[in-house]
């Protein structure tokens, strides 16, 4: 399996998104957004259509419109203070309104299945250095704002007293949220990628631990979800996003069940 070359893609690419997401993840639970996750997954979708009809690389074209996307979600938050998910559905449905046309059309319907179920059969080197070099700036940005994150998360109100940019740094966030998710949509699919943001959050927090055991937990779970998925789906022939969905699915789930039955025995 893995001297083949398209193997050894998918799985570096399943590796920098198995750090990313999870880490991006628990910012994104702790601070109730994760229909952010959702939203920019299926912005993806008219960023990958237009890429495909105008023929560059769909990964560029999903980074550049889901940026777009996460910029306009934090500007109309600040117009909806108390509907935040009126601005998720605003944007959503634009999006989805693009991919729609534009997929219709006939003119990029022919490889919209593998963007959105994943396949470990397209990730091309290209798609590699592209996802290294977005991935690290992302983890650099992360570490980076770490600190002031952590804080804007339990207490925004407190930050800005402080004298931290919360607005400046819920952008950058917003953002890295947005360049996660067009980069993971080859290996991922963009139907289920806000799922291995998410789970393995939820698989961690089962654990009761700090926020940093939890940050590690999560990216640990998470490299666990995506390299079992991306073998079993290898072996069984199957789209890598689902896969890695289920995957992810019952790891949480033999966890929450490890959790009650050492409770029960204490």
């Amino acid at each position: 399996m893995f001297q083949l070359d398209f193997m050894q893609n998918a799985f570096i690419a399943g590796f920098i998104i198995s750090i990313l997401c999870p880490f991006i993840g628990l910012f994104l639970v702790l601070r109730r957004y994760s229909m952010i996750g959702d939203t920019l997954s299926h912005s993806s979708f008219a960023g990958v259509a237009i890429g495909l009809v105008i023929g560059v690389n769909p990964l560029i074209t999903a980074f550049l419109f889901t940026t777009l996307c996460a910029i306009i979600i934090e500007l109309l938050r600040e117009y909806y203070k108390k509907y935040a998910e009126l601005v998720m559905s605003l944007v959503l449905t634009f999006s989805l309104g693009i991919a729609i046309i534009l997929i219709s059309s006939g003119k990029a319907s022919a490889k919209v299945n593998s963007f959105l179920f994943g396949s470990i059969l397209t990730v091309s080197s290209q798609d590699i250095i592209l996802i290294a070099i977005v991935g690290l700036i992302c983890l650099i940005t992360l570490i980076f704002l770490y600190n002031k994150l952590v804080y804007i998360t339990f207490d925004e109100e407190g930050a800005k007293t402080s004298g931290i940019k919360v607005k400046l740094i819920n952008y950058i966030f917003t953002i890295l949220v947005g360049a996660t998710i067009s980069m993971s949509i080859r290996v991922m699919g963009i139907l289920v990628i806000s799922s291995i943001m998410i789970v393995p959050v939820a698989t961690a927090m089962q654990l009761k631990k700090g926020f940093k055991t939890t940050l590690i937990s999560a990216i640990f779970i998470g490299i666990f979800d995506i390299m079992m998925g991306l073998f079993l789906s290898y072996y069984i022939n199957s789209a890598p996003g689902g896969t890695i969905a289920i995957t992810s699915v019952f790891t949480l789930i033999l966890v929450i069940i490890l959790e009650r039955f050492l409770n029960i025995n204490k």
